[in-house]
């Protein structure tokens, strides 16, 4: 690529924004030129606005501690500066759903972190090694929209990253039943254990909405397109409980599942093995060059030792054993504010690049 795409991150001062941030840092393809927050942070520099709310392990680039932040409601002044944005916005779901509309009829694409749009019919929800025939759907979109290269992508609920990746693998086999239980991550609710210090010592066993979105989702991405819209998967009937537990970064999933034709151990490891997506066979930038990687020790994998593998954007599995109800049982691992938040929406936007759907407006 010649000159790198001009990107815009709405929300750019909360933990997802500043995960892309840091994740945009000497990109070859993407340039973060624009930040746009609330009125409250609008005409600060950016440095400023954040003030000690930098929650990210590394330093703030420097390229942009002096950049202005733009009001977010001021949607033709932030499109005419950019290509396209990424969405990390924290209004309700309405809000967000008309602000990226706004922004998509600037003709100006919005690939997004939110939920607001996952479940529009025609709103492609990716995760660019499982569904990318999905993104065809977004030629309907643009027809409803009215625009020409203005479109929504969105990328799924983080912690279904933890053990939907291992399931598609499998899908070969027809998985029928799926109980999963996800260990969630503080940072998946936008905490620091500074911010949060309760949770030291604690399990939280409820998590709002995400039990649903867990059950559900991955039928999403499972599903078919026709007429134009994502028409959800029937199945496997997965059943899911969701608990807040005191880890920084890293959602982990105990699963356990029931297939119409059981795999032996030794097809489940080839599988998961040599699982390639789309993804990998563009090599595009921020893709792993091993998606799935399974770890025969016991006690892995581990959230701290593990959840940066393939620099946070492979998933892990470990103990896969048989099971006296189900078929197999496994633990799921996977970095939720990296392949399951910010990074996976830069997949995305790599993959929608590479395709030609997103490109330099002038």
């Amino acid at each position: 690529m010649d000159k790198k795409l001009r990107v815009g991150i709405l929300g750019g001062t909360g933990m997802v924004g500043q995960r892309f941030i840091t994740l945009l840092e000497n990109h070859p393809w993407f340039e973060v030129v624009t930040i746009a927050a609330s009125e409250r942070s609008a005409g600060k520099r950016y440095e400023d606005a954040v003030g000690d709310k930098w929650k990210m392990p590394t330093p703030m680039p420097e390229a942009v501690k002096d950049l202005i932040v733009y009001n977010i409601n001021e949607v033709e002044k932030v499109a005419s500066t950019v290509d396209f944005v990424f969405s990390a916005v924290n209004m309700s779901k309405d809000e967000i759903k008309a602000i990226e509309e706004q922004y998509a009829k600037t003709e100006t694409p919005v690939v997004s972190n939110n939920s607001a749009h996952r479940w529009t019919p025609d709103v492609p929800m990716v995760v660019p090694e499982i569904n990318p025939e999905h993104l065809e759907v977004i030629e309907s979109q643009k027809k409803r929209l009215g625009t020409k290269r203005g479109f929504i992508v969105v990328k799924p609920n983080c912690s279904i990253q933890s053990y939907t990746p291992m399931l598609h693998a499998l899908k070969e086999f027809e998985p029928v039943e799926v109980v999963a239980s996800t260990y969630q991550a503080i940072s998946g609710a936008g905490k620091t254990f500074k911010d949060w210090p309760e949770i030291l010592d604690n399990v939280i066993p409820y998590i709002g909405g995400e039990e649903e979105k867990s059950e559900q989702e991955p039928l999403r991405l499972w599903g078919k397109v026709e007429n134009g819209q994502i028409v959800k998967a029937t199945s496997p009937v997965i059943t899911c409980q969701c608990l807040r537990v005191p880890v920084s970064d890293g959602h982990t999933a105990s699963v356990f599942v029931k297939f119409k034709k059981k795999p032996t151990k030794e097809e489940i490891l080839d599988r998961w093995k040599n699982f390639k997506g789309l993804p990998q066979e563009l090599k595009l930038p921020s893709a792993p060059e091993q998606f799935i990687t399974y770890f025969e020790e016991n006690d892995r994998p581990q959230a701290a030792l593990d959840r940066d593998t393939e620099k946070g954007m492979g998933v892990c599995a470990g103990r896969l054993r048989e099971d006296s109800i189900y078929d197999w049982k496994f633990v799921g691992l996977s970095h939720n504010t990296k392949r399951g938040a910010a990074g996976g929406a830069v997949l995305i936007a790599e993959l929608l690049t590479a395709q030609g759907k997103i490109a330099a407006k002038n």
